[in-house]
């Protein structure tokens, strides 16, 4: 279940004098000793390497503390890769796995020395044209399994109609053409499950690229030096679910492993992950005020903050659990909607959820938000976003994003000009 709120409802009656709601509160050590506990789990291997994705929590400051577990980065564009450098993770700890990518920003890649995950065929030529005739001496391929891997969630959808990735058919072309290009290092990469919570699951992903691996050295020579097994483990945002064990996962891929990998004379074969829910997401907070209630059909009661924050709810249909400061153990006796300010009846964090009575002024608490939070908000209905705290471990608190402003808003528009505009 979801990792409880770090402060008491003094202690956060006292941030909340120096930061008002709605903001993201990070606790750095629980993030810390988290990524100690994945990394050992994963260590049964050979060579291991998280890559942190980016795109769940793209703030330097989190990605510093990361690099400073020993993690890499996964980026899907330009500003992933400069806050990556940023932050201090440069060189092969960055993989640059994007899709219909612009060429300005595969030549910042490899210029700075990353790896280049192409995500189609015809992607080694257009990579080619863009660094002027060279190309890299290290690339990997993004594998779509297509029907060949069942069970997939509805956030990335089936394989099979998924925009991501090569067949198999042309990933044995892809390898051989790069070989006969000159490339001397060789990586194989597939992401086909996102907030997967069965251990299984992982373990089947990584049989099936193993056995790809295998067929593609013995049918081009090529020899896979690390696989990138993407990300997807999930983490359990209802009360009744289960957390994934990574102990568990770690084994099950070391059988498969042993199974394919050696015999197959892989042997030693990295393992990458590229995961960012399971590392951030349990241990950060969106923190909000109530400001409203609203007695009609339904109880509802309005925060401060709304899905221009936090979209998942509104999006996916997503489940966060919800406390009130201060009333963590008062019995549930009230059905709400909580919802936020946005002009979109979607715009709900919670539906019909049983929670203790709320007043004016209580300080609601939206849990696992830690990944996929603040990084999807937006602007829509000239919304300003919140900011980010990070919990130090000597319980200090250090603004790592402030708010925005109307001036952040209205700073592309040429406000100037409109005056004279006929």
């Amino acid at each position: 279940m979801s990792s409880n709120f770090p402060l008491t409802q003094s202690q956060l009656d006292n941030l909340i004098q120096d930061f008002p709601t709605p903001f993201y509160l990070y606790d750095e050590q629980a993030i810390r000793d988290n990524m100690k506990r994945f990394t050992k789990a994963f260590s049964i291997f050979p060579k291991f390497r998280e890559h942190f994705a980016v795109k769940a929590c793209p703030n330097p400051y989190i990605l510093k503390i990361l690099a400073d577990e020993g993690c890499g980065a996964d980026c899907s564009s330009l500003p992933e890769l400069m806050l990556s450098h940023l932050a201090g993770i440069t060189n092969e700890k960055v993989i640059f796995t994007s899709n219909e990518t612009p060429a300005s920003e595969y030549k910042f890649a490899y210029e700075h020395g990353n790896i280049i995950n192409l995500d189609d065929i015809t992607h080694i030529d257009f990579l080619k044209k863009a660094l002027g005739g060279e190309f890299p001496e290290t690339i990997c391929f993004r594998y779509n399994p297509g029907s060949e891997k069942q069970g997939c969630n509805s956030i990335i959808g089936k394989p099979e109609e998924a925009k991501y990735g090569l067949t198999r058919a042309q990933i044995i072309e892809a390898y051989a053409k790069c070989r006969d290009l000159g490339v001397k290092h060789f990586g194989l990469h597939t992401m086909v499950a996102s907030n997967e919570l069965n251990p299984n699951f992982f373990v089947d992903t990584a049989k099936l690229v193993f056995e790809l691996a295998a067929e593609i050295k013995e049918k081009t020579g090529v020899q896979i030096e690390f696989v990138d097994l993407g990300g997807g483990l999930g983490i359990p945002y209802k009360p009744d679910q289960k957390a994934v064990d990574y102990d568990e996962v770690a084994k099950g891929i070391r059988s498969e492993y042993d199974r394919v990998v050696v015999p197959a004379g892989l042997d030693p074969l990295a393992i990458y992950w590229e995961c960012g829910r399971p590392i951030t997401g349990p241990y950060g907070w969106l923190v909000t005020t109530a400001i409203h209630q609203k007695h009609i059909y339904r109880e509802y009661i309005a925060v401060d903050s709304c899905m221009a924050d936090l979209m998942r709810p509104g999006m996916y249909g997503s489940y966060h659990e919800v406390t009130v400061s201060g009333k963590e153990n008062a019995p549930k006796t009230e059905v709400y909607d909580v919802v936020g300010s946005l002009c979109e009846n979607c715009d709900k964090f919670a539906v019909q959820r049983s929670l203790p009575k709320i007043d004016i002024g209580d300080h609601v608490i939206i849990h696992d938000a830690g990944a996929h939070g603040r990084a999807m908000g937006f602007n829509y209905n000239g919304k300003l976003r919140c900011g980010e705290i990070l919990m130090r471990p000597n319980g200090s608190f250090k603004e790592i994003r402030r708010r925005e402003t109307v001036d952040d808003l209205f700073a592309t528009l040429d406000l100037g000009g409109v005056k004279d505009f006929k």
